[in-house]
């Protein structure tokens, strides 16, 4: 398993960043990111200074969203509608999505789905309820 660390993902990011600017990105990886980087242009000056990005002290108490945070969300997402794993979850975005209208506000809702799902997770030293994940998601998409 890939097990990055922050400099890492936070390196991943800014060169994705510089590789959309410039038009050089190289694997489905990198053009899956850069289209989501290029959905938020108020991360554009975190990601712009690399160095500065791997130092930047970001945490849970601040009043921003974290860029890389919000970003790798979007990444699993994809991902994880890609291989419908846990199965289920792309049907269920995709009903959010029909409902929206809007692919980038549904991955916004699921993305509150997927963080209560691993606080939970982290709260109770369980694995993580791939169904109750799912069923929320479901949830969002079907009520008014």
């Amino acid at each position: 398993m890939f097990t990055p660390s922050q400099e890492d993902v936070r390196r991943f990011f800014c060169s994705v960043y510089t590789k959309t600017i410039s038009k050089t990105l190289t694997d489905s990886l990198e053009s899956l990111a850069g289209q989501w980087i290029l959905e938020h242009p108020e991360y554009h000056s975190h990601l712009a200074n690399e160095e500065r990005a791997v130092t930047e002290k970001l945490n849970s108490q601040s009043t921003s969203t974290n860029p890389f945070l919000h970003l790798s969300m979007h990444l699993s997402i994809s991902e994880q509608c890609s291989i419908d794993q846990p199965r289920g979850i792309r049907q269920a975005v995709e009903l959010l999505c029909a409902k929206r209208g809007d692919l980038h506000q549904a991955h916004h809702e699921v993305m509150d789905c997927l963080g209560v799902m691993i606080w939970e997770s982290q709260r109770s030293g369980r694995p993580p309820d791939g169904q109750a994940y799912i069923d929320a998601v479901q949830r969002k998409a079907t009520q008014d």
